[in-house]
């Protein structure tokens, strides 16, 4: 899938895996994964992408410019209870991706 189709993308290069985009994240719609070729041992994934919201809290707080929001006009999800209490079993996980995620 190209980046135009996607709500929210990772340019993994640049990835340092420092967290702070998965802890601002409202809904759930990232967390980290274990990836043992990288040095901390981890990596950002988006882990469902439909929940995105668009509000661009990853992207603003990212020190490495490493992750991305499609513009505006991309029809981006509605903050749901599910999507909030997925986004807090993250953030309760260490930001890791919980048990099951399949993204």
């Amino acid at each position: 899938m190209d980046n135009e189709n996607r709500p929210v993308w990772v340019d993994e290069s640049r990835c340092k895996a420092c967290n702070i985009c998965v802890s601002y994240c409202p809904s759930g719609t990232i967390a980290m994964r274990e990836e043992v070729s990288a040095i901390s041992g981890t990596m950002i994934e988006v882990i469902d992408p439909d929940s995105c919201i668009g509000c661009r809290e990853c992207e603003n707080h990212c020190p490495d410019f490493a992750i991305f929001v499609a513009d505006k006009g991309f029809k981006f999800a509605k903050l749901t209870e599910e999507s909030k209490q997925r986004a807090a079993q993250i953030k309760a996980n260490n930001y890791q991706k919980l048990q099951g995620e399949l993204a």
